[in-house]
């Protein structure tokens, strides 16, 4: 009886471990938290909007200040490791920033993307869209690779990570009060916004993991 009783706590406890997903965020500044306290940031503040929703989740901090699509393509690989059941990827905005070619940030994206398939790995791609100072074909290039890219590699898909800070009005402008002084990073509050806004995407991501 005591064996029995022993081997039913094992496989419960090993039921629970298989229970909790694991979801690395690869990403750039947005994703790394910059310019915030750590408890701050966009990872943290997403796994305790989750925990709140009852999802037994662990995020993985994989975002680099500073990296473009570039360079996650060429940390893609050991970012996904064993224990990596699911991806949000938000990368592109230091593309955007830099000019860089849309069709080579989206053949990096395609890279990223691949990668995760033959890990078995269901990724979240979250959208950026140009300003029009690159030009209406620039920016119709770099707008329309993440929804193609997400359909044909049958990733969820999230229009733009700053959706949530523009507010029920729509308007642009309303972004101001929610970002830190330079105008590109939210602070804790926009990040807080951000949070509201994809996580039910990030729920359904997490729903997806097999």
């Amino acid at each position: 009886m005591a064996l029995i009783l022993t081997f039913c706590g094992a496989l419960a406890t090993a039921q629970a471990v298989r229970a909790e997903v694991t979801v690395a965020a690869l990403g750039d500044s947005l994703t790394q938290g910059y310019g915030l306290p750590e408890a701050d940031g966009f990872v943290p503040q997403m796994q305790r909007w989750l925990r709140a929703e009852g999802a037994e989740v662990v995020l993985i901090n994989a975002g680099v200040s500073g990296d473009t699509t570039a360079g996650g393509a060429a940390r893609v690989d050991w970012t996904l490791s064993p224990e990596v059941d699911a991806m949000i990827v938000t990368l592109g905005g230091n593309d955007m920033l830099r000019g860089i070619d849309p069709a080579v940030s989206r053949a990096n994206l395609d890279r990223i993307l691949a990668a995760a398939d033959t890990a078995g790995v269901r990724v979240l791609l979250i959208g950026m869209q140009a300003p029009g100072n690159y030009g209406p074909e620039y920016k119709a290039a770099f707008d329309a690779m993440y929804p193609e890219l997400a359909a044909a590699h049958g990733a969820l898909y999230a229009e733009s990570f700053f959706a949530g800070l523009t507010g029920e009005s729509g308007d642009p402008a309303a972004l101001g009060r929610f970002m830190q002084a330079d105008g590109i990073h939210p602070n804790a509050e926009g990040v807080r916004r951000i949070v509201a806004a994809l996580g039910p995407r990030v729920l359904e991501l997490v729903g997806a993991v097999e």
